[in-house]
């Protein structure tokens, strides 16, 4: 299942909430399951992000829609990479070649 690295910014709405951002991750992984999206890793972290986060699903478009959904409940706004195992990097080299 293809991953995703996801750099995540709490908006002002997210800082004025940070006491819930535990339960807003949890109602998230939640709510995005239901199409196929789970959190393999979060991480709140210090510098220039508030959350890093490895997400699997289906595809592009399934994860797009999951994260869109994510935003638009305010309190987050994502950059979002897709990122490859060794194993799928060796395809892609191979294919290169």
């Amino acid at each position: 299942m293809p991953s995703y690295v996801t750099l995540i910014n709490w908006t002002d709405q997210g800082v004025k909430n940070f006491k819930d951002s535990v339960d807003r991750y949890e109602a998230a992984q939640a709510a995005m399951g239901k199409s196929g999206v789970m959190f393999t890793e979060v991480y709140w972290t210090v510098g220039q992000y508030d959350l890093v986060t490895i997400i699997e699903a289906p595809d592009d478009e399934t994860a797009t829609a999951a994260l869109l959904a994510l935003g638009a409940q305010g309190s987050v706004r994502t950059t979002t990479m897709r990122g490859f195992r060794a194993s799928e990097m060796r395809g892609i080299i191979a294919k290169a070649t």
